[in-house]
């Protein structure tokens, strides 16, 4: 509901308050908040016992595929060349009960060193990919 104000000159303003820029702000805000929020998790730095056993045969220790910043491919410690990358992980999971995997890749490797190793965990049939990071300090 407005007030309209009369003046001798014939004017009349209109005293509503406008909303629409409040509400142009608040939803950028929100696209803000949905895009960068999932971007604030982390993974956790964990402390893994060192052991002489395959993970083939430990299913419950996370399986970790590494990538250095040559561009080499490590999965269990063991360099493995890209073309045998995912039928290692296929027998890595066809012998473990769970198909996860965590990717951790040097800052200084290429960028598409890394999503090939993405890619060949995906095609072996991982069905979660965590990535690990370093806290900042």
């Amino acid at each position: 509901m407005g007030v309209q104000l009369s003046r001798s000159g014939g004017r009349r303003g209109n005293a509503e308050i406008n909303v629409t820029p409040f509400v142009d702000v608040v939803l950028v805000l929100l696209i803000i908040f949905m895009v960068t929020a999932p971007l604030m998790l982390q993974g956790m730095d964990v402390n893994l016992p060192e052991t002489s056993t395959q993970p083939i045969r430990m299913p419950n220790a996370p399986l970790v595929l590494t990538v250095t910043k040559q561009g080499e491919y490590s999965l269990a410690r063991k360099i493995v060349p890209i073309d045998e990358l995912q039928a290692k992980l296929e027998a890595v999971f066809e012998a473990r009960g769970s198909k996860e995997v965590f990717l951790r890749a040097d800052e200084a490797a290429p960028y598409g060193v890394v999503v090939e190793a993405m890619a060949a965990a995906r095609r072996a049939g991982a069905t979660r990919l965590g990535i690990v990071t370093e806290e900042e300090r």
